[in-house]
């Protein structure tokens, strides 16, 4: 039996390899006018899309005319000239023509459109608005742009070229399975999907996308593990006679509480600082608190459900059952100090990462 393919994306910071200043900053220069005509292109496709998807609706006076949204050389009833997929690209490729490489538009086109037809229905009814882009989104790109990749023992980093523009990694101390997945993929025992480039306050991250097969543990489907979320414990689980308390009030919601209230301290204190350059001077003291905050419960919750996901494994358990969730969540939205912070969606979204990669059933009750 074939074994189950996963993704994973992986967060990596690139350099421009390059010796020379002016050439860095040529190179870095043109990156950020690619980010930004694909920020500007993906809100042309979504608007054309939208306008393509929605035009019953600019017939509704005339009840006569038959249409349909394909090619009316295959047709009969067709409005378009050319397929939905081509007509959008053609538009962006008439627009961004000499300014962006055509695969990073082909790429950015057939991810939109994918993410549009799955949210159609909801388009339809109202229930959502159409997807607005920014421009840090970054830009797409597939394997096929990669070459001459290779790793530089004597540097130790990654080393290859996107769009003839050379690049190397940089992991720092990394402690995750980047470093491995990046050999894997050298030697042909992974695959790199479409991935992306997003460039941030002058820095270049790649989100690389890779294929892996699921993990193979002995695991029994018969064997349940119980796991509830509260905000004494952020995780408590059990299996048969087995229990587990995983991370505690002190530890989770205590330090967050502290880099809260100094960041509340660093505001207060804002009124005596100096001004001239408005909002951003004024506050560069208190901003990095918020970003601390993220990154400390994002690095707990990755823990705390790292070692959930290790207990089952353990004990067996083929199938994880999240006890009394919807109902722990009703509660939660009346409480806005326990909505704050909490953090429920997030340990549960990591949860089932976590547990789909592992191969255990996840049911939330």
């Amino acid at each position: 039996m074939k074994a189950k393919t996963l993704r994973l994306t992986r967060k990596i910071q690139l350099h421009i390899d390059l010796p020379d200043y002016e050439e860095r900053k040529e190179a870095i220069a043109k990156l950020y006018d690619w980010q930004y005509c694909c920020f500007k292109a993906s809100n042309i496709i979504v608007t054309h899309l939208y306008v393509q998807e929605m035009i019953k609706e600019f017939f509704y006076l005339t009840e006569e005319i038959q249409y349909k949204l394909a090619d009316v050389k295959k047709h009969e009833n067709g409005i378009i000239n050319r397929s939905r997929l081509n007509s959008t690209y053609r538009v962006l490729s008439d627009r961004f023509k000499g300014q962006i490489p055509t695969k990073i538009l082909t790429n950015l086109n057939q991810n939109i459109e994918r993410s549009f037809i799955k949210n159609r229905p909801k388009y339809w009814s109202g229930e959502r608005a159409l997807e607005n882009f920014k421009k840090n989104n970054g830009f797409p790109f597939t394997s096929e742009s990669i070459s001459g990749f290779k790793y530089d023992e004597d540097r130790k980093v990654f080393c290859f070229r996107l769009f003839t523009i050379p690049f190397c990694t940089y992991l720092g101390k990394d402690f995750t399975d980047k470093l491995s997945l990046l050999h894997r993929f050298i030697k042909g025992e992974t695959r790199l999907r479409t991935s992306e480039i997003r460039l941030k306050d002058g820095k270049i991250f790649w989100y690389a996308v890779f294929d892996v097969e699921q993990e193979q543990h002995a695991l029994k489907p018969q064997v349940i593990a119980e796991a509830s979320l509260s905000l004494e414990y952020p995780i408590s689980v059990k299996v048969g006679r087995s229990r587990m308390n995983i991370g505690t009030k002190e530890e989770f919601l205590y330090r967050r509480l502290a880099i809260q209230a100094a960041r509340k301290r660093a505001i207060a204190g804002s009124v005596y600082s100096r001004g001239g350059h408005g909002r951003k001077r004024k506050l560069k003291a208190a901003d990095p608190f918020k970003e601390k905050e993220k990154n400390y419960v994002n690095q707990r919750l990755h823990i705390y459900s790292r070692k959930l996901i290790d207990f089952c494994v353990k004990h067996q358990a083929g199938t994880l059952m999240l006890v009394d969730q919807e109902a722990k969540i009703e509660a939660a939205k009346e409480q806005h100090f326990v909505l704050r912070n909490w953090s429920y969606y997030e340990l549960t979204q990591k949860i089932a990462y976590k547990a789909e990669k592992a191969g255990i059933e996840l049911v939330v009750g």
